[in-house]
């Protein structure tokens, strides 16, 4: 870029930040260090100039905005810092489908198709006798809010705000249905209770609910949801790491492009599956 384009931009987008901020000149050179007549200088349309680096760095640090932006290096005008804290931040995640955040991005996400890799059988599809099974092991009391919470979400799905694409293990339903690892000590008509209420919402809202099963031993996804186009999220236990990259978010979209592709049995043929495995 030209010099004097630069310091016209430079120019610019000081009184952009400074407009924001609210901030005056007295005010910005007072907190900068410097005299007003320096500050008055740098605002000049037909006389503009580009501060040395010193003063560039107090003047960034006063407005909240980075130098590289005030300089036309890039179009963001938070700082680095700011700006990975905002494409990826850690909060904090309940057990159970009631957790506020989760039902945030739901809503966020209306209008968009929503992909998700659960880390059990999802929530979404969850009986109550199911929810109540897995309560009882941490926290009974929240069963009757977790399963508004679960109604809450179905509901929002049938109403067909939002496609949804859950990419599920293989092994998972297979246990259900067998009363092994993770759902060793379920009572076998919680779980068959459970599977064919799966295989219901599958044939009852088929296409704007596709359930993919792969078989893990083949490709493997740790828990993710994609909240369209504009937030991905993965599920590490006490936490979620949400993105909310472009880039970042698109990988995790091929990632469950990956999945759907490699899937073993196709949406189509979930439902019979799953019922297959109970007459096993």
């Amino acid at each position: 870029m030209d010099k004097r384009d630069r310091a016209d931009l430079f120019r610019k987008r000081l009184q952009e930040a400074m407009s924001v901020k609210g901030v005056t000149k007295s005010a910005l050179s007072r907190d900068a260090n410097v005299d007003r007549s320096t500050i008055g200088q740098l605002l000049k349309e037909d006389h503009a100039r580009l501060p040395n680096a010193q003063l560039t760095a107090d003047v960034a640090d006063v407005l909240g905005v980075s130098t590289d932006w005030l300089l036309g290096l890039t179009n963001r005008p938070e700082s680095p810092g700011d700006i990975v804290a905002a494409a990826l931040s850690l909060s904090p995640a309940e057990r159970t489908s009631a957790d506020e955040q989760l039902l945030e991005w739901h809503q966020e996400a209306a209008g968009y198709k929503v992909r998700h890799v659960p880390a059990t059988l999802p929530d979404i599809l969850k009986t109550k006798r199911m929810l109540h099974w897995e309560c009882e092991a941490f926290q009974e009391h929240r069963l009757p809010e977790a399963y508004r919470a679960m109604q809450d979400q179905l509901e929002w799905l049938s109403s067909g705000v939002s496609d949804y694409e859950i990419a599920l293990p293989l092994h998972e339903i297979e246990a259900c249905a067998a009363g092994t690892a993770y759902y060793k000590g379920a009572d076998k008509s919680v779980r068959y209770e459970q599977l064919n209420f799966i295989a219901d919402q599958c044939d009852q809202m088929f296409p704007r609910l596709r359930v993919f099963l792969f078989d893990a031993h083949r490709v493997f996804s740790s828990p993710v949801t994609v909240f369209g186009p504009n937030l991905a999220v993965i599920y590490v236990g006490q936490c979620y790491l949400a993105f909310r990259e472009i880039e970042r978010v698109k990988s995790l979209s091929s990632h469950f492009d990956w999945l759907v592709r490699e899937a073993v049995v196709d949406a189509r043929n979930a439902p019979s599956y799953i019922r297959s495995l109970m007459q096993e």
